[in-house]
């Protein structure tokens, strides 16, 4: 099931989803433009790695640019190659975009940023000695999904789905993202951190509770004697 578009107009533009998706690609081909991606030494410098995080291993002086804990911002805005970066940057343009408008630029931001560090958390939890690093906006990303569905589950999404005969459906957003969703839970290998995705999902699905408050306490029109 992959989704095309979604029937969910916002009210503006999304310079911030727009801005990021623009940090994810220029990095991406600044990746390219070195040897040290090449040869995978990038990875281990700026990757997360659980095991150097949680202090049980130290990378060696050859290999360290920035602290053990800089690395899950890093790790965010980096991919491993091109498919990985089109499939997260195509969701991250069907679905922030409503996130968003929802939360405007500034707490949205916050949101995807507090989002990536659950997912992080959530794969290093998974196996505190593990040395193989993770890149990737997918994390962050499952936040954003997380939030759509909370707050936009019967929004209509165009999905494709490649079997036997190619279909093209227009779907509720609820059975779209639930299928991600679980789909996480049933794939395993690849070298996908598929527990980053289910911290990501699950992160947003509560933090964006706690956002739609502040919002809505911040819009609130106050009735006075004019009224």
């Amino acid at each position: 099931m992959i989704p095309l578009k979604d029937d969910n107009p916002t009210s503006g533009r999304p310079t911030v989803t727009y801005f990021l998706i623009g940090v994810c690609v220029v990095i991406f081909f600044m990746q390219l433009g070195s040897e040290s991606y090449r040869t995978g030494q990038l990875f281990y410098s700026y990757g997360l790695i659980p095991s150097v995080l949680m202090g049980h291993d130290q990378l060696p002086m050859d290999l360290y640019a920035v602290p053990a804990y800089m690395t899950i911002f890093s790790s965010m805005f980096m991919h491993g190659g091109w498919m990985h970066l089109i499939g997260n940057m195509w969701y991250m343009k069907i679905f922030a975009d409503n996130i968003e408008d929802n939360l405007g630029s500034r707490n949205f931001i916050i949101f995807y940023i507090l989002c990536g560090i659950g997912a992080a958390m959530a794969q290093v939890l998974m196996d505190t000695h593990s040395q193989v690093p993770m890149v990737g906006a997918s994390g962050a990303i499952g936040g954003v999904l997380g939030a759509y569905l909370i707050n936009h589950p019967n929004a209509r999404v165009l999905v494709l789905i490649p079997y036997i005969i190619i279909t093209i459906i227009k779907i509720r957003a609820l059975y779209v993202l639930g299928f991600w969703f679980i789909l996480q839970f049933i794939s395993s290998g690849g070298g996908v951190a598929y527990a980053a995705h289910i911290g990501g999902f699950v992160s947003g699905m509560v933090l964006i509770l706690f956002f739609n408050k502040k919002v809505r306490r911040k819009t609130k029109v106050i009735k006075g004697p004019w009224s």
